[in-house]
């Protein structure tokens, strides 16, 4: 009864293995490799058998989360794709919203749609925004489209007819045409991946989810093929980007939902552990080989992105999409992450990574450029011997010597050019927090810092320390901690539909009724029957009379209209620091979050420590604080030797196989009895 599941970084594999009923654990990391993922997964899997004893045979339960999708989409590898869509909006996917962000820039261009205009084919149809038919769909059209795919050798078609989402029933008709005709053609409808309004949006949904879908198949397909025959026959589950997990048949339907795949299970793992501490408000960050990933927790729930775009940063638009994605900020500010200098001679870090080939100069695999994780070993934080449980033998001298080629540009010690990157790492991540916490209305002072990764822990304490969060937590196996969030997560799925209302206590009545109607699509889609233990959430954007757009806000089944406009007034001052007690209110959308209940890892108790028993250190490093504090000699003690309840004053490192913690001056490490780490500033003497 071994639950498992593997995640594929842009640097390292992950594997974790939990035994139901023994509560063994099994963990493995091997180095990604880029070109077929599953060789590295099935190398992850072999380490852990030679390594950890992991049996094969009694696993019946494997997760699996990644970078396919993304790859494919950022890297514009996906299938050749055609879009077909309503006469005279063929040019929506280009034109977009029309917005500029970096708006004194006069050379911007919009990004390149993933359709050339002159695989972007018009057919006539028309349905009002209620979604009656005003003009039926010409069928004669759909010929010469026909046999141009055919001429295009297209692998992938994309329909989005206008206000599909209120009847899908020209695009049912088209899509069975398409299919029919063209039986090795993947075909993706519009509402079969999204039912909200703004066409653009739903546009760019349908493209991307079609462009990446053949992808997705023929890697899942590969990857299934390679598990059997492995011996591991049990059901296969994909993480999600909204935090939960699907069939692999699932996964196929709607890749897109995988599109973050990765970071969202260890936003997963995150709220598990706050679940663990009683904490409702979790902030977390991931520092893995190639970016750093924050994301919060609130309320206990993951927060969802309702406005999630690919590609955006300040001065890119982005390709928005309509799937329900964990909002999750990700800079390029990994362990790999490149040190270089500027044109001005500047020192920056990322977002080019060294990733796992060739890696950090540190990893001796023929990396030259210094990166974040070979600062952290210069300063005396990693031990070059114990990383990666001694699997990994750490190179300093090559380190050294790619950090030189910085620090003596600059003028400076190589030591202090180590701190440098580190700094400007610290800035980016500090700044990526605020963006999940300040800016969306929410103080980091509230929540609990759940920090992993590889390189996270080391940075975490003076990361926590700048925010001034109640605590800095280091979970169970932090370096493998995305894989571990995997088997914390349930069975998800989440709907929604446009539905456009004044808020009054009549739409209320209608407004229940259409959530019964969602409910029973969830229940079908979990295909376990009317009695499944299923938990609903019920949400509804809204927004004041006049708005463009809106905010989600929690709906009660017994609401009335007073209770849920205050709790939209509540919802829009802290998105927007501002209500309108007395403008009129209206109802956009629906949204119906479904989990399935099901097992998911434990967190096994510690062994009882006698009274007055004290884990000791093990040995004893410099680490390099800084010019002012130079280097300190700092005790370091294994995890795994740690007891329940113990406390540790800083400073001190604390190693284990996947990471290591740097505890700074004037803070406490308590243990607590399930072995999660939680260090806080120093109110008093550490016992």
């Amino acid at each position: 009864m071994i639950r498992l599941a593997t995640d594929v970084g842009g640097t390292f594999t992950d594997l974790v293995g939990y035994d139901e009923r023994s509560g063994e654990l099994f963990t493995a990391k091997s180095l990604t490799t880029v070109k077929n993922q599953s060789r590295g997964v099935l190398n992850a899997i072999s380490s852990a058998e030679e390594k950890c004893g992991l049996r094969t045979r009694d696993v019946t339960f494997f997760a699996h989360g990644g970078t396919t999708v993304i790859n494919a989409i950022t890297e514009r590898k996906g299938v050749r794709t055609a879009l077909v869509t309503t006469a005279g909006f063929r040019d929506v996917l280009e034109i977009g919203r029309g917005n500029r962000p970096d708006l004194y820039n006069l050379q911007f261009h919009s990004p390149e749609p993933f359709v050339p205009r002159e695989l972007r084919f018009e057919v006539r149809e028309r349905l009002d925004a209620s979604g009656h038919i005003v003009q039926p769909l010409e069928l004669d059209d759909l010929r010469p489209i026909i046999a141009r795919c055919k001429e295009e050798k297209i692998e992938a078609i994309a329909i989005l007819f206008l206000h599909s989402y209120a009847n899908p029933e020209h695009e049912i008709l088209c899509a069975g045409i398409l299919a029919d005709a063209l039986p090795e053609v993947t075909v993706c409808a519009s509402h079969a991946v999204s039912r909200q309004w703004r066409e653009y949006e739903r546009t760019n949904t349908a493209v991307l989810n079609a462009y990446v879908q053949p992808i997705i198949q023929y890697y899942f397909e590969r990857l299934e093929e390679a598990l059997i025959k492995r011996g591991l026959t049990c059901p296969y589950y994909a993480m999600q980007s909204n935090g939960g997990i699907s069939t692999f048949d699932q996964a196929v339907d709607s890749p897109l939902t995988l599109v973050e795949s990765g970071p969202a299970g260890g936003v997963a793992g995150a709220a598990r552990i706050g679940e663990a501490l009683g904490e409702s408000e979790v902030l977390s960050l991931d520092v893995g080989g190639t970016t750093a990933k924050c994301s919060l927790i609130h309320d206990g729930r993951p927060t969802l992105n309702v406005d999630y775009k690919l590609e955006h940063t300040r001065i890119r638009p982005g390709h928005p999409v309509q799937v329900p994605v964990v909002d999750i900020v990700e800079i390029g500010s990994g362990g790999g992450s490149i040190a270089r200098l500027d044109d001005r001679g500047a020192l920056r870090v990322g977002p080019e990574s060294a990733g796992s080939t060739p890696g950090p100069a540190c990893y001796g695999h023929g990396g030259k450029k210094p990166t974040l994780s070979d600062a952290i070993l210069t300063v005396g934080i990693f031990d070059p011997a114990t990383f990666a449980g001694g699997s990994m033998h750490l190179d300093k001298q090559k380190a050294a010597d790619a950090i030189a080629t910085v620090a003596t540009p600059l003028g400076i010690s190589i030591e202090d050019a180590a701190i440098a990157i580190i700094d400007i790492s610290h800035a980016s991540m500090i700044n990526a927090l605020k963006l999940v916490t300040v800016q969306r209305g929410h103080d980091p002072r509230d929540a609990a810092f759940v920090v992993s990764g590889g390189a996270g822990p080391a940075l975490a304490t003076r990361l926590g320390r700048d925010l001034s969060v109640k605590a800095t937590v280091i979970p169970p196996h932090p370096g493998i901690f995305s894989a571990w969030g995997m088997l914390a997560a349930e069975p998800r799925a989440d709907f929604r539909s446009t539905w456009l209302s004044a808020l009054t206590a009549e739409a209320l009545g209608e407004l229940s009724a259409k959530f019964d109607g969602l409910e029973a699509e969830a229940v079908a889609y979990f295909a376990k029957g009317h009695d499944a233990d299923i938990r609903f959430t019920y949400q509804v954007e809204a927004r004041y009379r006049g708005q463009e757009h809106g905010v989600f806000a929690q709906f009660d089944r017994h609401d009335d209209a007073q209770s849920f406009a205050e709790r939209f007034h509540a919802a829009h001052e802290r998105a927007y620091s501002f209500r309108l007690a007395n403008a009129g209110i209206e109802i956009t959308t629906l949204h119906l979050e479904a989990v399935l209940n099901g097992p998911v890892i434990t967190l096994p108790s510690l062994p009882a420590t006698g009274t007055g028993i004290r884990a000791e250190a093990t040995a004893r490093r410099d680490v390099y604080f800084g010019a002012v504090l130079g280097w300190v000699s700092c005790p370091v003690y294994q995890r795994g030797l740690l007891g329940a309840g113990q406390m540790f004053e800083g400073p001190m490192i604390v190693e284990e196989a996947t990471a290591t913690t740097l505890v700074l001056e004037n803070q406490v490490l308590e243990v607590t009895d399930t072995g999660i780490l939680i260090i806080r500033e120093n109110s008093g003497k550490a016992g």
